[in-house]
């Protein structure tokens, strides 16, 4: 009798990849790939850095760094508008001038 350990995972993959083929998932996979790219540079950054190709892997991990942040600036941009008005108000409430 066989078994049967890989089957379920392998029929996961043959559900996805068709999901994929199909365009279900595809603008989802996309998003998460382009991700994906910046925080691998970013861990093999880190990585050569720990290896002591400083470098090298302080250019990766630049690069990463970078990419992510250009990928993540419609999440960024709000937050900080969000935090400055925070520190505004508090600067406000305090009421004490600083000189």
């Amino acid at each position: 009798m066989r078994s049967s350990k890989g089957n379920g995972i392998g029929i996961l993959l043959i559900a996805l990849g068709a999901l994929v083929l199909l365009g279900v998932l595809g603008p989802l996979l996309g998003w998460l790939f382009s991700l994906l790219i910046p925080v691998a540079m970013i861990a093999l950054g880190y990585y050569g850095i720990r290896r002591g190709n400083t470098f090298f892997g302080w250019i990766v991990l630049g690069i990463g760094v970078l990419s992510l942040i250009g990928k993540l600036s419609w999440i960024i941009g709000p937050i900080l508008g969000i935090v400055l008005i925070v520190y505004g108000v508090s600067r406000l409430k305090n009421g004490q001038r600083r000189y």
